[in-house]
């Protein structure tokens, strides 16, 4: 897609610069309407699920199971965790990125379809996302995947998700997760660092879409000290036993300092970290322009260490798994 179409489908500021979460839906519906779509999957099976909560707030959690053909009964898989800043964002806007994952990297994909803020508060995402983690390890051979290869991915909002729903599985022992993968992950609910402070120029995501944004998921906690790691993984003090974790943040991203100060604490409390800091990379830029070379690249490393977080072999190989 174009920046004058981009432009035109969601205003001069960008998606940050449409303050109402409802109109800030729909455009980001239009948008998702009118980007590249991936080739009809005729290579991929999927599937709508409805599976059960992990809480008594709410009575099921909606699933979408990407399965590519042609593979045996015990693959890897990778939990999808959608952005959006926690208040908009759908299963069905990154439908063609899920595609595209399980593609390029030989895996079930499970794509969570959460409860959206601000009309479900902290904790209701989370429990929407520790349910699917949970249905996907309770599950492994009606999906055909293994227990012990599953990777959490989330983009922005899904990034902090996927951090958080790793907390709690270590707290609550288990699921076990092999992979950790963070995109541009929002992470931070009291950012002051210089990346947040700058002015990109451009409206993909702003401080104040931010702030907002955070507002809107921790409700009455917002802005006071009781704002849990499991709500805004930046405030965990106890890193130890997080999965081995690749993050991947442009410089430009307002999210560039807490993405980075973030892997510096796995590092230091032993997990084993993957970091790309990309220049000239700025907040959805990925999605705003998919075939640019930045975007090609981050892509490729992406899903390439994917495969090997997974003992996935590379698409030219015939070597078995973990060889």
């Amino acid at each position: 897609m174009s920046l004058d179409r981009y432009l035109d489908i969601v205003g001069p500021s960008g998606l940050s610069g449409i303050e109402d979460v409802a109109e800030r839906r729909r455009r980001r519906q239009e948008l998702a309407a009118h980007s590249p779509k991936a080739a009809a999957p005729h290579d991929v099976d999927i599937r709508d699920v409805s599976i059960p909560s992990t809480t008594d707030a709410q009575p099921a959690v909606q699933v979408r199971v990407y399965r590519p053909h042609g593979h045996g009964p015990a693959m890897p898989c990778v939990l999808y965790i959608h952005g959006g800043g926690m208040v908009s964002g759908s299963v069905a806007d990154d439908d063609g990125k899920a595609v595209e994952l399980a593609r390029a990297t030989d895996s079930v994909v499970v794509s969570v379809d959460y409860r959206l803020a601000p009309e479900n508060a902290y904790p209701a995402a989370l429990d929407d996302c520790f349910a699917g983690l949970t249905w996907v390890a309770d599950n492994q051979q009606d999906l055909g995947i293994e227990a012990h290869r599953i990777a959490l991915f989330g983009p922005s909002a899904g990034g902090c998700l996927a951090v958080a729903t790793a907390l709690l599985a270590r707290d609550r022992g288990g699921p076990e997760i092999a992979c950790l993968m963070l995109v541009s992950p929002m992470l931070d609910d009291q950012p002051a660092t210089p990346s947040n402070l700058m002015n990109t120029g451009f409206g993909a995501w702003s401080r104040e879409a931010n702030r907002r944004a955070w507002q809107a998921y921790l409700g009455d906690l917002y802005g006071t000290g009781r704002v849990p790691p499991y709500a805004a993984p930046a405030r965990a003090t106890r890193l130890a036993g997080l999965p081995p974790t690749y993050v991947d943040i442009g410089d430009l991203d307002l999210f560039r300092d807490e993405a980075m100060d973030f892997a510096q604490r796995l590092m230091w409390a032993g997990v084993p970290v993957e970091l790309h800091v990309y220049p000239g990379g700025i907040h959805g830029g990925e999605s705003l322009a998919p075939e640019a070379e930045l975007s090609v690249r981050t892509r490729s490393r992406r899903f390439a260490a994917l495969r090997r977080a997974l003992a996935v072999p590379p698409p030219d190989s015939t070597a078995p798994p973990g060889a």
